[in-house]
């Protein structure tokens, strides 16, 4: 079998960051890498729950919410894959997701999405540490650009 296109990553190379990982007709897979890989650190089951259905209903409720084609998190817990049209700039990809972050951390009042009818593992959120992932990432996305959406080599 040939080897998937995120497996190709040095994930040695990687630090938290937001990366273009895959283009696939007019799908952009975006990295939001979150967590440093193989560094002992990773996101928690529940925080990552959380976080995930946070970010997922901020996308889908933004303006661009017809583009939003997936929000969701890496196996590994080091971060989420963001997947969008392309009619959707990386420039403003990058914006959406830092929007997103600032939304998370800043965000009180009952999870979306959270009661036992509307989630498979509704007892498994954590608030706190959503909040405390989206704040660690916000000085790292402040400043990122098109050009560091490269993976690096």
């Amino acid at each position: 079998m040939k080897t998937i296109a995120s497996f190709t990553i040095n994930h040695d190379l990687l630090d938290a960051g937001m990366y273009t990982s895959r283009v696939d007709g007019d799908v952009v897979t975006y990295d939001v890498r979150m967590k440093k890989p193989n560094a002992g650190e990773y996101l928690e089951d529940s925080g990552l729950h959380t976080f995930e259905h946070l970010f997922a209903t901020f996308a889908r409720n933004s303006e661009y919410s017809d583009s939003v084609v997936y929000v969701g998190p890496m196996g590994c817990r080091t971060g989420f894959y963001f997947l969008v049209r392309d009619s959707i700039s990386p420039e403003k990809a990058i914006n959406i997701v830092y929007d997103a972050f600032c939304f998370i951390a800043d965000f009180d009042g009952t999870i979306p999405g959270s009661e036992r009818k509307e989630c498979g593992n509704y007892v498994a959120h954590d608030l706190v540490a959503a909040k405390k992932y989206a704040k660690d990432m916000l000085p790292i996305l402040r400043d990122w650009t098109v050009e560091k959406l490269v993976y690096p080599r």
